[in-house]
């Protein structure tokens, strides 16, 4: 009898372990989850970046090589952004639309062959509309033809460390299983774009304007709308770009970035399911940098000492830092505890050149390395001559 009802006990706890089971799996918002793991997003490849130290937050599959679609077109605007900064072009350039762009199918702004439009009007048509045509008319004034600009896509993100990257074309319509980038290299271009060419939100945040077509057909408004509709979605944090994508090898890309507190995060997202799931995910992963990063910069880095010079024509040189430093805390560490040292062997060696390093600036927390900020010669200083020994001699003892 006693075992009879042992067995009973057992079979009622295994039916109503396995119930509870079955109430895990059906509702997974009711199981336990693991806080480590980070946020749960339905896209199979992402990664979320700080954009002012290039730290990765999180990631999920972030070097499976995917085709990119229009998203393809950051790298695009890098080079049309460093043709800008070279004198190479200027916003008021006028670009005439070829037959090979005009033919672009996809997502376009309908540029006809021989039709008239300045630099920033393409830029705008490629940022808000995804022009694809506008994108190849931008290659060609610049490279000369797309083939030529694609090359120098490549280069340039090789000199990103974009390891995993190649392009095919220069707006990603292309189906070529060639065509390909990751969630990392998605983040690393943006970061570039952001970081270097800040007056790309200028471009990024507008949602809607017209520009105008002058074609042998007459005039006519042609009214751009903004394929990023996180920039209509309620967030407690500004958006600020950048690039959507989407075909039917890619399904839906996304490269979201934002800003909070001085902190700007970018959000790349590949191969999500449906349109509203990148828009979603992008959400979710930015909301999660937000509530677990702080950013800590230094804003008062200590005043430089001029640095003594042994041997040189001068007996000093003066020094500058080589950069700011910046450093993301993502576990609630006290920033307040963050300390500073100075690193610099005195006296240093003649010859000096401009921008040689003479020390570092070194940042610790809790006795751990943050990291450093190289001290460099804002000038050269020669190695003294026999002549200058003469000099200084006279000066010593005729004043």
């Amino acid at each position: 009898m006693k075992d009879k009802i042992r067995r009973g006990v057992r079979r009622l706890a295994a039916g109503v372990l396995a119930a509870v089971m079955c109430v895990s799996c059906a509702f997974p918002a009711l199981a336990e989850t693991d806080p480590a793991e980070g946020p749960q997003i339905s896209a199979p490849s992402a990664l979320l970046m700080e954009a002012g130290t290039g730290t990765v937050i999180y990631e999920k599959n972030a070097d499976e090589k995917r085709n990119p679609a229009s998203v393809t077109k950051i790298m695009t605007l890098i080079l049309i952004f460093d043709a800008l900064q070279s004198g190479k072009i200027s916003l008021s350039d006028e670009v005439t639309t070829s037959a090979h762009a005009k033919e672009m199918g996809g997502s376009q702004v309908f540029l006809e062959e021989g039709e008239v439009q300045t630099v920033e009007t393409l830029i705008k048509c490629i940022v808000i509309a995804s022009g694809n045509d506008a994108s190849v008319a931008m290659a060609e004034y610049i490279g000369g033809d797309e083939g030529s600009f694609v090359k120098a896509m490549n280069e340039r993100a090789a000199g990103l460390g974009m390891t995993n990257t190649k392009f095919v074309d220069c707006c990603g319509l292309t189906d070529s299983p060639e065509h390909v980038t990751t969630a990392r290299d998605i983040a690393l271009m943006s970061r570039e774009l952001i970081t270097k060419y800040p007056q790309i939100r200028n471009y990024s945040t507008i949602w809607m304007e017209n520009i105008t077509h002058v074609t042998k057909q007459g005039t006519k408004e042609f009214g751009l709308s903004n394929t990023n509709r996180l920039l209509k979605m309620a967030t407690n944090f500004e958006v600020t770009g950048l690039k959507t994508g989407s075909t039917s090898i890619a399904k839906y890309c996304l490269s979201a970035t934002a800003n909070k507190d001085g902190i700007e995060l970018i959000a790349a997202v590949m191969a999500a399911p449906d349109y509203k799931s990148r828009f979603a995910d992008a959400v979710t992963l930015l909301n999660y940098g937000y509530a677990n990063c702080r950013l800590y910069q230094d804003d008062a880095m200590p005043e430089l000492p001029e640095i003594a010079v042994e041997g040189g024509n001068e007996d000093s040189v003066a020094a500058e830092y080589r950069d700011g430093f910046s450093w993301l805390s993502m576990h609630g560490e006290d920033l307040g505890s963050i300390e500073k040292e100075l690193q610099i062997e005195e006296p240093v060696k003649a010859p000096i050149r401009k921008g040689d390093v003479l020390g570092y600036l070194v940042y610790r927390l809790g006795g751990e390395e943050l990291g450093r900020v190289a001290v460099i010669a804002a000038e050269d200083v020669e190695k003294a001559k026999f002549t200058d020994y003469l000099v200084r001699l006279w000066e010593a003892f005729c004043p």
